[in-house]
């Protein structure tokens, strides 16, 4: 059995556990960092030299760190059609926004949750995370136009190029109530909210 090593508050163990889900992978799951600590011990950086969450280990001791390094491994181990394009240019897209979420979307909603969910309301600083929400809903604006032409970031059928997206967009409806109309950004949001493995590793866990 695979164990995946990180906290379930995690957006990056998150991208791990949906796509476990989806799979319908065996696994165990091991809460470490933030409140559980130990990443910093030496016994867990010498599987991952990071500190970071997740790690993946397989039955053999193999370890794959970069959580949609391991989406994409797990996917393409296991023949994961629900999740891997099967056509190099639908899955060359997929991988594109999974990219995408490191270096636009994630950085884009990072001072909003920082701000509102880790830090007290007399430490905030409030012209930072109002940038923030300004600069994710820009992120969301590109989703928007996009899945103006397709059903999901990627095509007309669900991939993991949804996964890493689909956490930031949680976040981002949980944290900007007051956000502009996206009809069909909203419309992608309520397909992948119903899958079941949206709804156990995401939709389930608070943000904390």
């Amino acid at each position: 059995m695979i164990k995946i090593w990180g906290r379930k508050t995690s957006s990056n163990v998150q991208k791990v556990m949906w796509a476990v889900g989806e799979i319908g992978l065996p696994h165990e799951r091991i809460d470490i960092g933030g409140p559980f600590g130990k990443n910093r011990e030496p016994a867990y950086l010498a599987m991952n030299p990071n500190g970071l969450v997740p790690t993946l280990e397989e039955e053999d001791g193999y370890l794959l760190w970069e959580s949609n390094s391991i989406v994409r491994y797990l996917a393409a181990k296991h023949r994961a059609g629900v999740l891997e394009p099967t056509d190099l240019r639908a899955r060359a897209l997929a991988s594109k926004w999974m990219d995408w979420q490191l270096a636009v979307a994630g950085p884009a909603i990072h001072g909003c949750f920082w701000g509102l969910i880790r830090t007290p309301p007399e430490k905030r600083n409030h012209a930072a995370i109002e940038e923030s929400k300004k600069n994710t809903t820009a992120a969301v604006a590109m989703m928007d136009a996009q899945l103006a032409k397709t059903q999901y970031l990627a095509g007309d059928g669900f991939s993991y190029g949804d996964i890493p997206v689909g956490i930031i967009a949680y976040r981002y409806r949980q944290l900007v109530p007051d956000r502009p109309p996206f009809p069909n950004f909203e419309r992608w949001y309520a397909a992948i909210s119903a899958r079941q493995a949206f709804k156990d590793h995401i939709s389930a866990v608070p943000l904390t």
